[in-house]
């Protein structure tokens, strides 16, 4: 019955293929204006070049430093389109959008790696993932909280305020908030967003739950960038088999339509199981999210954490293979350049390796516990702690586990 039900999905999926509109909402820039908008990012790093060092040497192999690190990201290949949204340029989810204060501080933390940078802040960290609830309605199969989840609350929403403001303090381009469902404390959620600094983006990680019109627009308001949303499979059906919540794929549609009508950047996330992955099944999902209009899809790898803890989930070299070509199939070849950018965290870290586990991100569990990532569960002292310093440079220095040969 899965099987039938498989193949007339894929079929309605490549009908719609060839009639969907993205107009709207979902802006993808590609062909001449996308040369013109890189020429003028260009023009932007070498302004920060500028504004980060003195000696025109250093702007000659700070510019240089860039390029080598975004080959290391990408190789050779060029990038065939960006998402415009509210006025910015956006390349990937974990990348501040172009035109922005908060873009350009991040082109100057990085550039701190090539040489420190002593006239100006910098920014400690790329990425924080803080999970700010324990609560969720949904019980899905690759949850990697699943051994806290739906337990007592231990952090209140004052000391909440004061961790974001902690990470803060250190410097931080973007601030991913997840649980659990965060969206369960929506109050807190908005309470956290307005009482926050302008100097971060702000991300929400949802399964959709409650993402309704009113959800939607009070977050933007309290000033969210964009929602990751989970989305494990373009059928219904398996998608709420696979969160055990029969609403699931409704709360999916229903929440990138709110997103996206109130003018949150809207992005996808699948957890790309054994079963799940096939040339046929993830062009599929392409296409339901280009007909949804959102303009990133995450590619993420099942790890044996939480609910998948001692279960045989890794996948084999053959997958990952298929993976990492289309993933540069969808971003790389003109005949996609209309489809959303797919974000593939493995791809970028077999290359050049793992940037969390205290380099420039950490995850921050439902205990205000630091962790090198969401999927690294090693609690390293919380971050409210005196010690917090410390306990950091001993997360930094074990570094990750999955990709310690960098």
């Amino acid at each position: 019955m899965i099987v039938e039900l498989q193949e007339e999905k894929l079929k309605e999926r490549r009908l719609i293929s060839t009639t969907i509109d993205i107009s709207g909402k979902l802006r993808i820039v590609n062909g001449f204006r996308l040369k013109l908008i890189r020429l003028r990012i260009k023009l932007t790093l070498l302004k920060v070049i500028v504004k980060c060092y003195r000696n025109p040497v250093d702007w000659i192999r700070a510019l240089r430093y860039l390029i080598q690190l975004r080959r290391r990201f990408l190789g050779n290949n060029k990038v065939r389109k960006m998402a415009h949204i509210n006025g910015k340029y956006h390349i990937g989810i974990y990348t501040p959008g172009w035109k922005s204060k908060i873009y350009e501080q991040f082109i100057a933390s990085q550039l701190n790696d090539f040489k420190q940078i002593t006239n100006l802040k910098v920014n400690r960290f790329n990425n924080i993932f803080f999970a700010i609830t324990k609560k969720c309605a949904l019980q899905c199969e690759h949850c990697f909280e699943w051994d806290n989840l739906n337990k007592k609350e231990v952090l209140e929403t004052s000391e909440l305020h004061a961790i974001v403001q902690k990470i803060q303090d250190k410097g931080v381009s973007q601030i991913h908030l997840s649980g659990g469902e965060p969206l369960i404390k929506m109050d807190a959620l908005v309470e956290i967003l307005k009482g926050a600094d302008k100097s971060s983006e702000f991300w929400v990680v949802t399964s959709g739950f409650k993402l309704n019109d009113t959800n939607a627009k009070r977050l933007k308001e309290a000033g969210l960038t964009g929602a990751i949303i989970s989305l494990d499979h373009f059928i219904p059906e398996l998608h709420n088999k696979f969160r055990h919540f029969n609403d699931a794929y409704y709360w999916v549609e229903e929440a990138v339509k709110n997103a996206n009508n109130n003018n949150l950047i809207t992005a996808l996330s699948l957890c790309a199981t054994k079963d799940f992955i096939s040339e046929d099944n993830l062009m599929s999902y392409m296409t339901l999210a280009k007909e949804l209009k959102v303009s990133f899809v995450q590619l993420l790898e099942p790890k044996a954490v939480g609910h998948y803890s001692n279960k045989d989930i890794i996948l084999n070299n053959e997958q990952i293979d298929l993976l990492e070509n289309f993933f540069r199939k969808m971003n790389f070849n003109k005949e996609y350049s209309t489809y959303p950018i797919i974000v593939y965290h493995g791809y970028y870290q077999r290359r050049q390796g793992c940037f969390s586990g205290g380099k420039k991100g950490i995850y921050i569990d439902t205990d205000g516990d630091m962790n090198a990532c969401p999927f690294c569960h090693k609690k390293t002292g919380n971050v409210l702690d005196s010690n917090f310093e410390q306990n950091l440079e001993i997360l930094k220095n074990e570094g990750c586990k999955s990709y310690n040969m960098y």
